[in-house]
C-alpha cells in the first residue's frame, strides 16, 4: 500500500485541475464551458421556436410574462496521462527520500484523485527513451488497487532519454488532456522537445520536478571519485568552499532554466525535493500551483 486510508481520504476531496477541459466520451464530475443536458443550472436565454418546452422556466414566465430557456452545464471526464521516469538516475536517496519511490507515490495520490473524479487514467512507463510499460485507461475508484499493484511493480534502471521516450508516447493517439510528467529530468538530451510535441498534440502539462536535497546541496568535501549511475563514467574532482559554490550557482541557473522554459510554453511546473513530506507536495504545493483544488 502505497499510502494510508486518512490520506486517501484526503486525496478523494480533490480534483485535478485543466485550464481547458477536454470534451470526453463520458460524462465526469467536473463541469465544462459547453452547454448540455446535465441538471446543473448554467444561465437563461429567450426562447426560439422548436425549443424543448421541458427546459422552459415557467416560474421566470409567470412573474415576467416572457419564455426563457434554462441553459444546463455538461458534465465532462478529463483525459489524465500521468508520465514517471524509470531511470536509473531516479534510484537515489534513502528510505522515504529514494526519488523513485517518492515519484510513485506522487503518481499513486494524482491517479487517486483522477479515478475518485471519474476521470480517464493512464499511465506511462519511462525507460531506456521508450514505453517500457503502461497502466489504463481506466476510470472509478475500483480500479485504484489495481493501479497500486501496478506502480508497486515498477523498477527503476537503464539510461535516460526523456526526448525519445516522450516523442513515443506522443505518436499513439490519445485524446487530448492533462498530462504530467514526473522526472528529475537528468538527460543529457533534455526533455524539452518531447514535451513541446506533445503539447502539440493538445495536451495541456505539468512538470514534477523531483530532485534529492544532496542534488542540490552536495553533503561531501575533498578529493571524490563521482559515478555516472546510468553511464558508469567516472569523474575525479576536489570539492572546496569555491567549488561548493559554483556547483550551487550551476545548480539554480540550471532549474530557472526549466522554469522559465516551462512558463513559456505554457507548463505548469512544480519542484518536489524529497525532504519534503509526499504528503505536503500532494495536499498543499500542488494546490498552491493550480495542479488539483
Amino acid at each position: 500500500m502505497l499510502f494510508d486510508e486518512s490520506t486517501l481520504r484526503k486525496l478523494n476531496q480533490l480534483a485535478l485541475v485543466a485550464g481547458r477541459v477536454r470534451a470526453g466520451g463520458m460524462k465526469g464530475e467536473r463541469r465544462s464551458s459547453r452547454r448540455g443536458s446535465s441538471v446543473e443550472f448554467a444561465d437563461y436565454r429567450n426562447y426560439t421556436a422548436g425549443d424543448d418546452l421541458r427546459r422552459l422556466d415557467w416560474n421566470i414566465y409567470a412573474r415576467l410574462n416572457k419564455p426563457f430557456i434554462k441553459l444546463l452545464e455538461e458534465e465532462e471526464d478529463l483525459a489524465v496521462y500521468i508520465l514517471i521516469d524509470g531511470s536509473r538516475s531516479m534510484d537515489w536517496g534513502e528510505g522515504e527520500q529514494n526519488k523513485f519511490q517518492y515519484a510513485l507515490r506522487l503518481a499513486a495520490g494524482l491517479g487517486a484523485v483522477a479515478l475518485s473524479s471519474g476521470d480517464a487514467l493512464s499511465i506511462g512507463f519511462l525507460q531506456n527513451g521508450r514505453i517500457a510499460s503502461e497502466f489504463g485507461p481506466t476510470r472509478g475508484g475500483v480500479a485504484l488497487p489495481r493501479l497500486f499493484r501496478y506502480l508497486e511493480s515498477l523498477e527503476a534502471k537503464d539510461d535516460t532519454n526523456l526526448n525519445q521516450a516522450l516523442r513515443a508516447y506522443s505518436i499513439a493517439p490519445r485524446r487530448p488532456g492533462l498530462l504530467i510528467l514526473i522526472s528529475d529530468l537528468f538527460a543529457r538530451d533534455g526533455h524539452e522537445t518531447g514535451l513541446r510535441q506533445l503539447l502539440g498534440r493538445g495536451h495541456e502539462a505539468v512538470l514534477l520536478h523531483v530532485l534529492s536535497p544532496d542534488e542540490i546541496e552536495p553533503s561531501f568535501a575533498g578529493d571524490v571519485q563521482l559515478l555516472d549511475v546510468e553511464t558508469n563514467q567516472q569523474q575525479d574532482v576536489s570539492i572546496d568552499g569555491g567549488m561548493r559554490n559554483l556547483y550551487r550557482t550551476r545548480v539554480r541557473a540550471w532549474i530557472e532554466a526549466i522554469q522559465a522554459d516551462s512558463r513559456k510554453h505554457g507548463i505548469r511546473y512544480l519542484d518536489a525535493v524529497t525532504s519534503q513530506g509526499w504528503e505536503q507536495v500532494l495536499l498543499l504545493d500542488m494546490r498552491r500551483a493550480g495542479v488539483v483544488k
